[in-house]
């Protein structure tokens, strides 16, 4: 149904937008599947290689936008210069009358993504500070913004304004993987994690409100009716976004809408809505689709996983599509006389190492956040989606108001995304480890898969002090975990949701346990660029599977866990049997085959954590270099006599004894 609802919503689009000549007809479907060809290639260039999406698709919209018009202009053959005719992305000449529109509706339903990834309760103990960083660090980085955009660009104060409000937006889609390659302590990590989610709509909104006064201050407006009207449409605004998010919500919850529909109803009534909005007053239509978004994630209805689907669905097709046809608007005189405009290397400098430093460390005063973690915090803001697209939109509509000033935003946006995006990528690491915030190597495991073997696990990792978190799709089995007092994640560790909720600066390793083995594989393969492929674990379905022809390839799969690289099913046998986890320090005194002689050629390595702190996972058929390590072993536990040391004992004080942890 979604797909239906996209194509519907494609032919109309193609249907209005090509009803120029013959050759315009013919080439805009073409143009359309280019841009979506684009966009998706973007983000699965991005994926394949760890790189910033955001980056990628402005680069794709600059080669087949102003690069290929540059391309047009020199002397090529008649033949080349028709297929880069063709190849050429101008979409306000490809879409005419419906581009502004179509931008809206994109920025509508992006907005409204943002709002619905901001559950109140999910802030944690970031709360505080996230409150300081959106209502103190907003509003001066809002004014210091405007200052830098007047005097340092040339902007007139209004357009300045604008300016300064849309860029104080971190977009969480491009904080998540710099947050995940850091492994930043969690403090640090969530307050930059939330700020971005919070702060994404709450900067376009600023811009609304500044475009809502250049627009009724057009029309000749005393200031008593032009701030009368602002706040007028603020309020409106807000309104019809919360009741048509408890109204959507409760409409899900008495089972009036069926399953199937969820999806394609929510995509129509934020549609609904954002018009509707929009005809009581203009522009308010992006604020109460915000509004609604925070209403629906916060209000308590079993459909939130339909939304998930929405957003992973509809909201990556629009983001990659409006960042394409953003890029492509660009011109090549733009490009260079932007280029040579020292003003704006100066504005994208003083956002970076003034305005955003000076925000964060006065808000974070007296906050319970340290001086280490306020500098890490000012240093790091990559601008993201929103501030894209809502340049893109606002760039449209100050043209329409005959601002051509305003065409300066969508070149500025694209500035100080490429250069606070690869300042951070290049630096979030460094500066972390210096500053003595990052979360070290080996400090955490998430183990993804409850159950009695796996909660055994956790609890014998935990005994040694290792940070353990368990993650389940059933809230039931996670009921062992969190009366152990373990770190749970409960959903699917491969959704979008997880990039949210998961604290990925937990963990440096994983471990897939669940009976599934196609499903434990897919989980270490999708996390195993972020981790290293030598951190990510599994158990199998078949007796050490690593080497079997008829298993899973071996590098479709995480590394096999423990020495004999033995079955879930076979753990799971061996723990209702009796079998436990023990934690064993071994020494010159005591070594490795010492611990074999006591309990049995069938024990099983887990793990070995080395003098210095640092975890080696055993895998079948490799050596364990284990002298002064404490090793971690899977075996019966029964209490046997000591082959040596005339009969002593386990657990008699000798020279590497091994007490059973608790069951």
């Amino acid at each position: 149904m979604i797909m239906n609802f996209e194509l519907a919503l494609l032919a109309d689009v193609i249907f209005a937008a090509g009803t120029g000549d013959a050759h315009h007809g013919s080439t805009l479907p073409f143009k359309i599947a280019l841009i979506g060809a684009l966009g998706i290639g973007a983000q699965w260039l991005a994926w394949k290689l760890q790189r910033p999406a955001i980056v990628l698709m402005a680069i794709a919209g600059l080669i087949f936008g102003p690069l290929v018009g540059y391309l047009m202009g020199l002397p090529v053959p008649t033949f080349l210069h028709n297929i880069l005719e063709n190849l050429r992305l101008n979409p306000k000449a490809d879409f005419g009358d419906v581009y502004r529109p179509m931008i809206g509706i994109a920025v509508a339903i992006i907005l409204f993504e943002g709002g619905l990834n901001l559950k109140f309760k999910d802030l944690g103990d970031a709360k505080s500070a996230v409150i300081r960083m959106v209502l103190l660090a907003g509003p001066i980085a809002w004014g210091l913004g405007t200052l830098a955009a007047h005097y340092l660009v040339g902007l007139e104060w209004d357009m300045a304004a604008m300016v300064g409000g849309l860029f104080i937006v971190t977009g969480p889609t491009v904080i998540m993987p710099l947050l995940r390659q850091a492994h930043l302590q969690a403090k640090p990590a969530n307050i930059l994690k939330w700020e971005g989610i919070v702060n994404d709509p709450v900067g376009a909104l600023f811009a609304v409100v500044v475009f809502e006064f250049i627009r009724i201050t057009q029309m000749e407006a005393s200031m008593a009716m032009v701030f009368g009207r602002i706040a007028f449409a603020c309020v409106l605004g807000t309104v019809v976004g919360i009741i048509s998010g408890i109204g959507m919500a409760s409409a899900f919850r008495r089972g009036y809408i069926p399953e199937y529909l969820k999806a394609p109803v929510v995509l129509a009534w934020v549609l609904v809505i954002y018009v509707i909005a929009n005809i009581l007053a203009e522009e308010t239509g992006l604020l109460a689709v915000t509004a609604l978004g925070m209403t629906m994630a916060n209000t308590k209805f079993a459909s939130m996983v339909e939304m998930r689907r929405f957003k992973e669905n509809i909201a990556i097709i629009l983001v990659s599509g409006v960042f394409v046809m953003l890029t492509a608007t660009l011109t090549p005189d733009i490009l260079r006389a932007f280029v040579s405009d020292w003003g704006v290397i100066a504005f994208v400098l003083a956002m970076m190492f003034l305005v955003r430093p000076i925000a964060v460390m006065v808000s974070t005063l007296w906050s319970g956040v340290s001086w280490k973690e306020s500098l890490l915090i000012s240093l790091i803001a990559p601008r993201g989606i929103v501030a894209v697209a809502v340049a893109g939109l606002f760039a449209a509509e100050m043209s329409a108001l005959g601002r051509d000033d305003g065409l300066i935003f969508v070149p500025l946006a694209f500035a100080l995304v490429f250069a606070t995006v690869l300042f951070a990528g290049f630096f979030i690491g460094p500066l972390a480890h210096m500053l003595k915030l990052d979360s070290g190597d080996g400090d955490g495991v998430l183990i993804v898969g409850a159950n009695p073997w796996s909660l055994g696990l956790a609890k014998a990792l935990k005994e040694l002090q290792i940070n353990v978190t368990v993650a389940d799709t059933n809230w039931r089995r996670l009921r062992g975990a969190r009366l152990e007092g373990h770190s749970t994640f409960y959903g699917e560790v491969l959704s979008e949701n997880a990039d949210y909720s998961l604290d990925h600066s937990a963990f440096n390793v994983l471990i897939a346990a669940t009976p599934n083995e196609a499903y434990n594989a897919l989980v270490c393969v999708e996390f195993a660029p972020e981790l290293g492929r030598h951190r990510v674990f599994q158990v199998g379905a078949k007796e050490n599977d690593e080497d079997d022809g008829e298993s899973i390839a071996f590098t479709s799969r995480g590394r096999t866990l423990t020495s004999r690289g033995r079955s879930f099913d076979a753990m799971t046998r061996d723990w209702w049997g009796g079998w436990r986890f023990r934690a064993t320090n071994l020494s010159d005194a005591y070594t490795l085959e010492d611990l074999y002689k006591d309990r049995g050629d069938d024990l099983d390595l887990v793990l070995a954590r080395k003098p210095d702190g640092t975890l080696e996972f055993i895998q079948p058929g490799r050596e364990l270099r284990a002298q002064g390590s404490t090793v971690l072993s899977f075996s019966p536990a029964k209490d046997t006599e000591s082959r040596r040391g005339g009969g002593a004992k386990r657990g008699d004080g000798l020279a590497g004894p091994t007490a059973p942890l608790p069951s």
